[in-house]
Parts: C-alpha cells; sequence; structure tokens
C-alpha cells in the first residue's frame, strides 16, 4: 500500500500532535479518503522525514501522531539554481515540477526582453503562490525533504547583479562551448530564456556579468525543454543522477 508523503509549514516534534494545514488535512481525508490510524510521512523542510499516523479527523482539519523522525538527505551535492525567464501557459508550471525532481536547489522567475506574461502585483503574488504548490506536491512525489527556494520574480538585470554561483552558465544555441569544456564547481547557475530566447544584448550583458555561454547539441529546444534537458546533464556529470 503506498503510503503519501505531506509537506507542513509547521516545525515538526516527536513530542506533541501536528494539526495538519486545512488544505493538506483536504487532500488526505477527502481526495484520497484516507480515515484514522493510517500511516503517512510528514516532511517540513528541515531535511528531515518523519512517520506518523492520523489521530482524529474533524469537519476542516485533521490531527497526526508523529511516532519517528529519520533524517534522509536526499538533496544533490552540487547546489543548482536555475534562472528562467516566464513563459506562457503550463510550460513554466512543467519547469518547476521538473527542475525540482532533478534536484534544482534555488528557482529564479526572470522578466527578460522577450518575456511575453505581462503580470500586475496582485496577480504576480497569486501566480507565486501556485507556483510554491507546484515545488511542495514535486517534493512530496520526488521524495526531497526540503523545498527549492523559489526567489520573487527579478528582471534579467536585477538578477545579473547577484547570482553568486562559483560557476555561471547561460545557454546559448549558436555557441560551440559544451558542458564537458568546464571543471566540476560547488555550484552552478543556468540561465534560460523565455519563448524566443534571450536578445543578443541580453546574452553579452550575462557573458560581461561572468557567464560562460553553453550549447546542448546542434537543436533547438523549446524554453521548457532545455532547463531539464541542461540540469539532467548537470546533475549526471557533477551531481548524484546516475
Amino acid at each position: 500500500m503506498r503510503i503519501p508523503r505531506i509537506y507542513t509549514a509547521q516545525t515538526l516534534s516527536l513530542s506533541r500532535p501536528l494539526e495538519l494545514e486545512e488544505e493538506a488535512a483536504h487532500h488526505l481525508v477527502k481526495v484520497l479518503r484516507m480515515q484514522v490510524g493510517r500511516e503517512l510521512l510528514v516532511f517540513d523542510n528541515s531535511g528531515k522525514e518523519y512517520s506518523a499516523t492520523i489521530e482524529s479527523i474533524s469537519k476542516k482539519t485533521c490531527t497526526l501522531e508523529i511516532t519517528h523522525c529519520r533524517d534522509i538527505d536526499r538533496e544533490s551535492p552540487l547546489c543548482t539554481e536555475l534562472a528562467i525567464g516566464l513563459s506562457r501557459g503550463e510550460r513554466f508550471d512543467w519547469v518547476l515540477q521538473k527542475a525540482t525532481e532533478l534536484g534544482v536547489s534555488r528557482i529564479v522567475p526572470l522578466f527578460t526582453e522577450r518575456t511575453e506574461v505581462k503580470l500586475q502585483p496582485e496577480r504576480l503574488q497569486k501566480r507565486y503562490r501556485q507556483w510554491q504548490k507546484i515545488l511542495i506536491a514535486s517534493c512530496e512525489q520526488c521524495q526531497r525533504n526540503r523545498l527549492p527556494e523559489l526567489v520573487q520574480a527579478l528582471t534579467l538585470e536585477n538578477y545579473l547583479q547577484q547570482t553568486q554561483a562559483e560557476l555561471k552558465l547561460v545557454l546559448h544555441h549558436r555557441s560551440n562551448n559544451k558542458i564537458g569544456e568546464y571543471t566540476k564547481p560547488a555550484s552552478t547557475a543556468l540561465l534560460v530564456g523565455p519563448e524566443g530566447g534571450l536578445s543578443d544584448n541580453e546574452i553579452t550583458a550575462a557573458q560581461n556579468a561572468g557567464f560562460k555561454p553553453l550549447t546542448m547539441g546542434p537543436r533547438v529546444f523549446r524554453t521548457e525543454t532545455a532547463p531539464v534537458a541542461a540540469l539532467a546533464v548537470i546533475q549526471s556529470l557533477w551531481g548524484d543522477l546516475n
């Protein structure tokens, strides 16, 4: 029988029961139809994973008894930062999901010259909350016990001024530089454009800020394919994919 994994923003402890947030409780009770006594796993972004059982169910929540704690590290040894131009529809959501599964440490949504997504502050905050839910669901599924950091959307100019990764790469299909030309770093940042890619001026600005060009081969990838392919190769070479 599959044991569900649930994230909570509360700090977990063996010494006290946990009253789940309403949304998580609704998923367990109304969607998964779990009853009192059922087992599950809970994590709180501390890197630990807790065994629990449902102790009681009320109208809007349920209470868990925390029974065991395991310190299980499923994070990649390579710190990876993905900075990517906002894209339309579900493409960006898909990138968030797959990047999380591939072990990305930090995600930075970007406004670039060719970004077609126009969001007012209120709408942007609503999207941010939805993105955070996608990261949570992805971690629940892929068994990560830490959520990737999701940064508030930045302009490319602001991002270039603040990233601190040891190796900074900008995907550039007109480059001849391949991943094998670079040595293993402790951390890496990957910069990817939106639909239509980064402009020549933006690529130049990124290189002036210390980003090295990277091509993934002779074919031009879509904005949602490029980061997934690059992250998979990077994690295979320097991280924990094998």
